[in-house]
């Protein structure tokens, strides 16, 4: 983006578009109240006080709307914001836009809005990020744990560490600017301090993978040989017929995926039978294929075999296939067996037996902790800052332990302090903070 650019006044549908009851337009930047006042017949603003009125073009009558504004700094870009809402619908909706656009505002790039309200100080990046992690969350959970990140939830925390590790900092300057007055710091202290300052990160870094998850879900792969009720499991999971079943073995053979909710988004697949029968069809063969291929990109296996039948040679061969994974052994078709194995997880998927236990177990399997524990989430971005504050902090503790000069010392507690404020953007390259807002929404 031009530099120049950053100080138009931009404009973007607000709402998705479509049928629908309301439709929104945000206009932020100097012109904002300026161009509404040429498009509007109600143009006497006044703050908290929103605005009835027409929506005109050269005293055409485009919509019947209500006009919001927003006075700098008391708004979500720290700049003169309007939202003029108006009927739902395309045309309606665009219309306006485009006569916005032509009396001054050009159209605002993806996540604009949010990156200026980063620039004007309205959010610390942290918190703009959480914005593109509410709207694309994909489960209510990551939603709440989200909005504590907009809140200030893990800025607070990062900038508690930051504090910590500026007063140590702030010591060893001290002592080295003015020797005749100041002592430098005791190693011990310093020792002390690393030691609680590396703490601090490792509880951030603790939820690294249940983050992780949270955003981008984990993969569960169904697996075992035919007939022992995978795709059965697979639509009990789910709560809907989404898999044919018959007990004619090879029915699947192709790769089903559906995403299940558990509070973290599961992509479930479903696969085809794996044996090794030289009859095997051309097609079914292919099916075995995918089903091998769905193991490598697995975050966990749920491995099927008959408790009626218990576990043959067949079986076997499978689970060898996945003995170094990350697998749930699950006896299905429990209500028919006599004797249960009693490693396996015994559930009925025909009778919906077990598969509640089952749902829990995968949660506890895919997630570091209980989601519902998180105080904040983190992305990789954030986890990589974290990660080269910590290790710039094992380097001054290590030298600490060996008594080094303090002011060598110094270099790796302000190479921490650097790694900190690039995660929340005191430090921060354009092509870094153009990056993150390209993953947003236009509008946003």
């Amino acid at each position: 983006m031009n530099i120049l650019d950053e100080f138009d006044t931009i404009a973007a549908i607000a709402t998705p578009i479509g049928a629908g009851g309301v439709g929104v337009i945000r206009i932020s930047g100097e012109k904002a109240f300026e161009i509404i006042e040429k498009i509007f017949t109600s143009p006497k603003f006044e703050p908290r006080k929103f605005n009835h009125g027409w929506i005109v073009d050269n005293g055409v009558k485009i919509d019947e709307v209500i006009v919001l504004p927003f006075f700098a700094p008391n708004s979500y870009t720290g700049e003169n914001v309007v939202e003029i809402q108006c009927h739902g619908g395309v045309n309606v909706v665009k219309n306006i836009l485009e006569l916005v656009l032509k009396n001054g505002a050009r159209l605002a790039e993806r996540g604009e809005f949010t990156k200026r309200a980063f620039l004007n100080k309205k959010m610390d990046l942290s918190q703009a990020e959480s914005v593109a992690d509410i709207i694309h969350s994909k489960t209510s959970n990551f939603a709440k744990v989200s909005m504590k990140n907009l809140s200030g939830v893990l800025k607070g925390r990062i900038n508690e560490i930051r504090n910590d590790i500026f007063e140590v900092l702030s010591r060893i300057t001290a002592g080295i600017d003015f020797p005749d007055d100041v002592k430098e710091p005791e190693y011990e202290y310093l020792e002390t301090s690393f030691e609680s300052i590396i703490s601090k990160i490792d509880k951030v870094l603790l939820g690294a993978k249940t983050s992780n998850i949270f955003r981008q879900g984990a993969n569960v792969a169904i697996i075992g040989k035919p007939n022992v009720g995978k795709s059965s499991l697979f639509n009990a999971l789910l709560n809907l017929d989404r898999a044919i079943v018959t007990d004619i073995a090879g029915t699947t053979r192709d790769v089903l995926r559906e995403t299940l909710d558990l509070g973290i988004p599961v992509t479930l697949i479903d696969t085809a039978g794996i044996r090794e029968d030289e009859d095997v069809s051309k097609v079914e063969r292919i099916g075995i294929e995918y089903s091998k291929q769905s193991l490598d990109e697995a975050d966990l296996i749920l491995f099927v075999y008959d408790a009626s039948k218990g576990l043959d040679n067949e079986d076997k061969e499978v689970l060898d296939l996945i003995k170094d994974k990350n697998y749930i052994l699950i006896a299905n078709k429990s209500d028919l067996a006599e004797n249960g194995n009693s490693e396996a997880l015994q559930i009925s998927a025909l009778n919906g037996t077990g598969v509640n236990e089952l749902k829990e177990l995968l949660k506890k399997r895919v997630c570091d902790i209980e989601p519902e524990s998180l105080d904040f989430v983190t992305n990789s971005r954030q986890q990589l800052c974290l990660t080269k504050a910590r290790d710039a902090l094992e380097q001054a503790h290590l030298a600490a332990k060996l008594n080094e000069l303090q002011d060598l010392i110094s270099i790796d507690v302000k190479s921490a302090i650097l790694a900190l404020d690039e995660l929340t953007g005191e430090l921060i390259t354009d092509d870094v903070l153009d990056n993150i807002f390209s993953h947003f929404c236009i509008g946003k």
